[in-house]
């Protein structure tokens, strides 16, 4: 299915909006997985709220109509992917589910700070705070 995130799929896009969608669908797919638990599905409904939310909130940020209301959209991103990070170490250390999927989504929620963090640095001259 051709969508407007569709193509490019090495390792890692380069656009940021294209990066954080397929991180969400890759977020659904790992909440797809997890057990049929109270935990399981809990955990499920949070890191798909997380996950799904850094890149509708870029795309709010893409919108933005000011440089202050972009550097907040990409705030929020950011703490999203942090809360993402969280919730798939929760998984991990719990052993919910075994699955490479979830140290490289561990792996690719911590790059995806850290590009949100030089973007709010680049767009404000300063910190990350």
């Amino acid at each position: 299915m051709k969508t407007p995130y569709s193509g490019r799929r090495e390792d890692a896009p380069f656009d940021i909006k294209e990066r954080t969608f397929q991180f969400g669908v890759r977020i659904v797919g790992l909440a797809n997985k997890l057990p049929n638990s109270v935990a399981g599905v809990e955990i499920a409904r949070q890191l798909i709220r997380a996950g799904t939310s850094i890149g509708s909130n870029m795309e709010e940020a893409d919108a933005a109509v000011s440089k202050r209301d972009f550097v907040n959209g990409v705030r929020i991103s950011r703490k999203e992917a942090r809360e993402s990070r969280y919730w798939l170490s929760i998984i991990k250390a719990a052993d919910l589910l075994s699955d490479a999927e979830v140290p490289a989504m561990i792996q690719e929620s911590s790059e995806l700070v850290r590009i949100l963090s030089g973007i709010i640095r680049s767009s404000t001259g300063h910190g990350t705070k």
